[in-house]
């Protein structure tokens, strides 16, 4: 019987976070296993004497495995390093948190995606000094445009921008945050596909709808209904899931004129959604593709 973690992130002990780590706890024993809770704030990361290692504060089995469904980085490398396989990967995970990063991490594999541009860097406390490239931005992408903020959930932190003022504004107000523009793909304003990948296949998919709002997210606004991919959003999916190294993850498509484009993929979707959405349990696809890689 193999034993797992499901690191969770301590300050998030919310309602919706919490019924994902039972819901995923219960999956894993009804298909032979074990899982305990574990909050990041109790796995330690600590130097000594020129070593990196891990303070466990309390007794608990050293696990088999860990489903990683936090994004705290230094401690999911260290996990990684004391030789404990996770899911997803220290890797994964920081590309698929950091939007810029994903982006540019996914350039060379033959994903379609809307034209994008990384901000320079500002420093903390500092000022962009000039603004005069975002006349190249806007030269590159048109108006409309959309700017997200790198790190970001729940279709927060993005921004519809129609006007090089408006532009101006915004990029001074985001200062010293990492953000990214992108080209607005407008056939398919305020609509969007949720497929959830494991391993070789999507498990299932949902479509986003909003009539008040350009994002589809059901935090602005949206509704879903289930939803038949076709093969080619299909294969788009998958290809993008392994060429950021996740072996599960939710990935959103966009609706282009000339077929789907990825808007984002995400390391850890919330599974009760498209579940309501679809009657679809991910979760049991998820422990199974868990237990054929420790096999």
């Amino acid at each position: 019987m193999y034993n797992g973690w499901l690191v969770y992130n301590s300050s998030l002990q919310t309602e919706k976070f919490m019924d994902y780590a039972r819901w995923f706890q219960k999956a894993t024993k009804q298909l032979g296993m074990t899982m305990d809770l574990i909050p990041n704030c109790e796995l330690l990361v600590t130097i000594m004497n020129g070593e990196s290692q891990l303070n466990v504060p309390r007794q608990s089995t050293w696990p088999d495995f860990i489903h990683f469904a936090d994004k705290d980085i230094h401690l999911a490398k260290q996990l990684e390093h004391e030789g404990i396989p996770l899911f997803n990967s220290s890797e994964a995970i920081a590309r698929c948190d950091n939007k810029a990063l994903m982006h540019h991490s996914l350039a060379g594999h033959n994903i379609p995606m809307p034209k994008t541009i990384i901000s320079p860097k500002v420093f903390e406390g500092c000022e962009q000094g000039k603004l005069d490239y975002l006349h190249t931005v806007v030269e590159t992408l048109g108006f409309p445009l959309i700017v997200k903020e790198a790190f970001g959930s729940f279709g927060q932190q993005v921004y519809k921008v129609d006007t090089i003022g408006t532009l101006m504004e915004l990029v001074k107000t985001l200062s010293s945050k990492e953000f990214i523009f992108q080209e607005m793909i407008t056939e398919s304003t305020g609509r969007d596909i949720r497929l959830n990948v494991v391993g070789d296949q999507v498990i299932t998919a949902m479509k986003r709808t909003s009539a008040v709002d350009f994002r589809a997210n059901v935090t602005a606004g949206g509704s879903t209904t289930p939803y038949k991919p076709t093969l080619e959003e299909e294969e788009l999916a998958i290809r993008t899931a392994k060429a950021i190294g996740a072996d599960f993850a939710g990935v959103d498509l966009l609706l282009g004129q000339d077929g789907p484009l990825l808007c984002e993929i995400n390391s850890n979707p919330h599974i009760r959604s498209i579940y309501e959405c679809t009657g679809v349990d991910v979760a049991p696809a998820m422990v199974e593709h868990i237990k054929n890689r420790l096999t």
